[in-house]
């Protein structure tokens, strides 16, 4: 009988060391802290989580600040604490963009986390107002102004010429700078004479807009100088 209480507790021992360790009162500690996120403005989840958890004995308990002020969590239904993580509820740019930081509190103190911050993704429309013509020299390069919208995400341009669904492909002569969306276009030839049109796309956003069209024409200079009798 003494034998089978020995084996029995050798056998718990671990588990009681474990409990033991896991009950030792001590401050929280952060085990999943927030990291930054940009949210799309045409994304189909209504809602952004902002990570946070922290073990500690007692349990600790969790708060939030943005732009270093605290957030109610019990008046509005706009935020939620998912455990330690904050859910947001339908974001809206103008309200809920800035730096977010998790607060976690048992009777042994109170940690910070670091800052995370939450941005929009986002692409508005072209101003509607007409380009102005542009107008080049046979055989000489022009550039042709993308001017993209105001927007927040890592964007990509394409060109449409004379309302072709097809993309102005890139050669020898034709480039599109992904830095600014300007088209180059080297030794002018009668036949790029028409419209073109900038397509800006943000992936991050999923949005693409297109902006009004620049004709480009072919400058007629007359050098032939009229005589004046005196």
């Amino acid at each position: 009988m003494e034998m089978m209480l020995l084996w029995k507790l050798i056998i718990l021992l671990p588990f009681m060391n474990c409990n033991t360790e896991e009950d030792t009162l001590h401050g929280p500690i952060f085990t999943q802290e927030p990291y930054d996120i940009t949210y799309s403005m045409g994304s189909a989840d209504p809602e952004i989580l902002l990570n946070c958890t922290a073990k500690g004995y007692p349990l600790p308990y969790y708060r939030w600040k943005q732009n270093g002020t605290d957030i109610d969590l019990t008046m509005s239904y706009h935020y939620r604490l998912v455990g330690g993580s904050l859910a947001i509820n339908n974001p809206h740019k103008k309200q809920d963009i800035g730096t977010y930081q998790c607060l976690a509190t048992n009777s042994f103190g109170t940690i910070l986390s670091r800052k995370a911050k939450l941005q929009f993704a986002y692409l508005e429309n072209f101003e509607t107002k007409t380009r102005s013509t542009v107008s080049v020299r046979e055989g000489q390069g022009v550039v042709l102004l993308c001017g993209p919208p105001s927007h927040y995400g890592d964007l990509s341009y394409a060109w449409i010429f004379n309302n072709n669904p097809l993309y102005v492909q890139e050669d020898s002569r034709r480039f599109v700078s992904q830095e600014t969306g300007n088209l180059y276009i080297a030794k002018v030839e009668p036949s790029d004479v028409g419209n073109y049109t900038c397509i800006v796309a943000n992936t991050k956003a999923e949005q693409r807009v297109q902006g009004p069209p620049t004709p480009l024409l072919l400058r007629n200079d007359d050098r032939s100088e009229a005589q004046l009798e005196c």
